[in-house]
């Protein structure tokens, strides 16, 4: 076990639960007004928070990051730029939005970390399909994209909520249909590139080696389901909770962690 795989396994109740719950209560609190202007959704802040959110996902994943699989994250972090800044411009695929907010450094309207909050949401995904043994990979592919959506229809709702961006309409706490249309488009963009450069026997050997390789996606039903829970949006409400509940009955999750 190297360092950082150490880092994040005696430490998990701290950075799956505890961290995500200080960010809602900090995002919240924005909101209200609540918090002095220096803090209120300090956008260094919130990039320190995500990135020790990651941490999980980053010690799990990097026994498996050879020379395809780097060069892999390199090509979906590139179309994440690019496909953010035509959606800016364009409206085309996700409909016309706009960031309200800065999250960290900001670069042509959108944050220059952008892959930290994007791709993770895809990969977490795409490692609950592989723990749940789906083999076919078809399948996983089909099960992994309705399983991003899923995860969209409780982030969108949370960030529209808070203000953290916004879009020309929208049918689902503000959230468009185009949205989910564009979700498809690069959720499977990035899904076909993950499973092109890595060997999903091998994520399924290494998810029982790390068992704290999905605690990131812990850290997301604990941050935007108590975000959608204060702003009393149900339905993201529910769909984080399904996920929390597999999760646990895939035992990655566990209040025993604290003892």
């Amino acid at each position: 076990m190297d360092k950082l795989e150490r880092i994040v396994s005696e430490n998990r109740f701290t950075i799956a639960v505890i961290f995500p719950l200080i960010g809602a209560i900090t995002f919240l609190a924005s909101a209200e007004g609540l918090l002095p202007e220096i803090l209120s959704f300090n956008p260094w802040f919130i990039l320190f928070g995500t990135v020790v959110m990651r941490l999980p996902l980053v010690a799990g994943l990097k026994p498996l990051i050879g020379k395809k699989a780097a060069a892999g994250l390199i090509l979906v972090s590139l179309y994440s730029y690019f496909i953010e800044y035509v959606g800016l411009r364009t409206g085309w695929p996700y409909g016309s939005f706009e960031y309200l907010l800065e999250l960290g450094p900001m670069f042509e309207g959108f944050p220059l970390a952008l892959p930290i909050f994007f791709i993770p949401l895809v990969l977490n995904s795409y490692l609950l399909v592989n723990l749940a043994g789906v083999s076919k990979r078809w399948l996983r592919f089909l099960l992994s994209l309705m399983l991003v959506l899923a995860v969209d229809a409780v982030l969108d709702p949370a960030m529209v909520s808070l203000g953290v961006w916004q879009y020309a309409e929208g049918f689902y706490y503000g959230v468009p249909l185009s949205n989910y249309l564009g979700w498809v488009l690069s959720g499977s963009i990035v899904l076909l590139v993950v499973e092109h450069v890595f060997d999903a026997s091998k994520v399924r050997e290494r998810l029982s080696e790390a068992d704290f390789m999905l605690d990131d996606f812990v850290s997301f039903v604990f941050l935007w389901g108590v975000i959608n829970l204060y702003y009393f949006n149900i339905i993201p409400v529910i769909i984080a909770a399904l996920i929390g509940l597999m999760l646990h009955r895939m035992d990655r999750f566990s209040f025993a962690w604290q003892a």
